[in-house]
């Protein structure tokens, strides 16, 4: 009998723990389809504040002044020339012919 007794226990204590599992789950699915339903409506659209295309230019623009600037600096700087001799095209070609080693 007292097996019988401990056994009943076991089946009560598991069906009313399959019942809480039950209950959490509902409860789960009922704050997930809450929280779904509650994202919508404050879901942001965003808005770009400089278009894609405008970005696409202004990286342009920045690219070729960086590289003026660049040689502006350098041969100014570094090389001891005037930095508007860099804008002359006899200082390329004089240059060009340097990396060439022609004469």
């Amino acid at each position: 009998m007292a097996l019988n007794n401990v056994n009943q226990e076991q089946l009560r204590t598991r069906e009313e723990f399959k019942k809480e599992k039950s209950q959490v789950k509902q409860n789960r699915d009922k704050q997930t389809n809450n929280a779904e339903i509650s994202e919508l409506p404050n879901k942001r659209i965003r808005i770009r504040l400089i278009p894609i295309w405008l970005r696409l230019i202004l990286l342009i623009v920045f690219m070729f002044v960086s590289i003026v600037a660049g040689a502006v600096v350098g041969y100014s700087v570094l090389g001891g020339g005037k930095a508007a001799d860099v804008f002359k095209e006899s200082t390329w070609t004089h240059i060009i012919d340097l990396v060439n080693k022609e004469k």
